[in-house]
This record gives structure tokens, sequence and C-alpha cells, in this order.
């Protein structure tokens, strides 16, 4: 369930949150193979948000060093 609170945090406002959500699906997957407890849905779809969330953080960043993208702060308007 945390992994994918996370993953959706992640793509929503932080970045670096999408890797968390990554650990914690691995962590959850992993236990749910061994135990048989319920949840694999949730893992998978915090692990999937996971790989979303950096997705976006790497392509947001790559975009903001090339100036491609701005976030409205103009330095000759002051």
């Amino acid at each position: 369930m945390w992994s994918m609170i996370t993953g959706i945090l992640g793509i929503v406002c932080c970045g670096p949150l999408a890797i968390v959500a990554l650990v914690l699906a691995n962590n959850a997957r992993k236990e749910i193979s061994q135990t048989g407890q319920s949840g694999s849905g949730m893992a998978t779809a915090g692990w999937w948000l996971g790989i979303v969330g950096i997705a976006l953080w790497v392509l947001g960043t790559v975009l903001y060093v090339a100036g491609v993208l701005t976030f409205g702060v103009d330095s000759t308007t002051y």
C-alpha cells in the first residue's frame, strides 16, 4: 500500500518519492512471494508508478538543464 501511495506522490509532487516507491514495491513483492499474502496488485502498481515518476523526474531535469523548461522566473524583469 505504501509503495502505491509514495508512487502517486512521486508523480504528483516530488520525484524522489518515486525512488522510495520502487524500494517499497520491491520489498513488498519479495515478501508477498515468500509468504503468499495478498497485495500483489498494489505492489505492482507502486512499482510502475515509481518507474513513471522517476522517468518524469529525469525528463523534467533534462528539459530544465537544456533550458526548454522554466518555472516562470525571468531574471531580466528584476
